[in-house]
């Protein structure tokens, strides 16, 4: 028996928006082997298994795959280990040492975006274009954006993990990574149906995501895995 956080991370300003994740911070009950089973019974887009809070020590899982980093996964966990008076400055996934911070009401992480699952990225013309794109299935791992106001960074965004096993992502911290290497400047994403993202890219070739995260509930579980 565990306890399951469940949170929204990369909420819009106005509480919209945000995508779901599942927190074992008692990760460590859970032996490696049972990992992935526990994440696609669980079903979120990711679930995260805390070995070690005070060292900040994780593992990352979707439904079908374990990630080396993933951006709205270590904020969300950065965002409840704070919240439940665990706050650490280094976030410990298999994709090496992650600093993290709070600023106000968003939670970051500094990385380089290849340690996380890199897209195909595509700009198009418009807002509208993005709006409009259609699922494109198979095992494309694909995200489309386009500018909403460029003079103020804002940007709108798209994402399609279908290679593992997400048809369409709320909101995407890799993705968000990526973006911000790629356009090089301060950005605000704008995904999914209200989710906002934070891009910051630093000089050293790493990039700040964050976010605004709330929990939504805890509660016992159990898995037949896990009995």
């Amino acid at each position: 028996m565990t306890t399951l956080h469940t949170l929204r991370v990369f909420l819009g300003p106005d509480g919209t928006g945000g995508n779901p994740l599942g927190v074992l911070l008692d990760g460590a009950a859970v032996p490696p082997a049972a990992r992935q089973v526990v994440a696609a019974d669980l079903g979120f887009s990711e679930t995260v298994f805390v070995d070690d809070a005070a060292t900040g020590e994780l593992s990352i899982f979707t439904p079908t795959v374990e990630l080396p980093l993933a951006g709205h996964p270590l904020v969300g966990t950065a965002w409840l280990l704070a919240h439940t008076g665990a706050a650490v400055a280094t976030l410990r996934p298999p994709a090496g040492d992650v600093p993290t911070w709070g600023d106000g009401e968003l939670t970051w992480i500094r990385a380089r975006q290849e340690w996380a699952t890199l897209y195909d990225v595509a700009q198009l013309e418009t807002r509208a274009d993005v709006d409009g794109f259609r699922v494109p299935g198979g095992d494309a791992m694909v995200a489309v954006w386009a500018w909403e106001d460029e003079s103020s960074g804002r940007v709108r965004a798209r994402v399609f993990p279908n290679g593992i096993g997400i048809e369409e992502d709320e909101a995407t911290g890799a993705a968000a990574l990526q973006l911000g290497a790629l356009i090089g400047r301060d950005i605000v994403i704008r995904q999914g149906e209200g989710s906002e993202l934070h891009a910051q890219p630093g000089d050293d070739g790493t990039v700040a995501v964050g976010g605004r995260v709330e929990l939504v509930g805890a509660r016992s579980y159990a898995s037949r895995v896990t009995a």
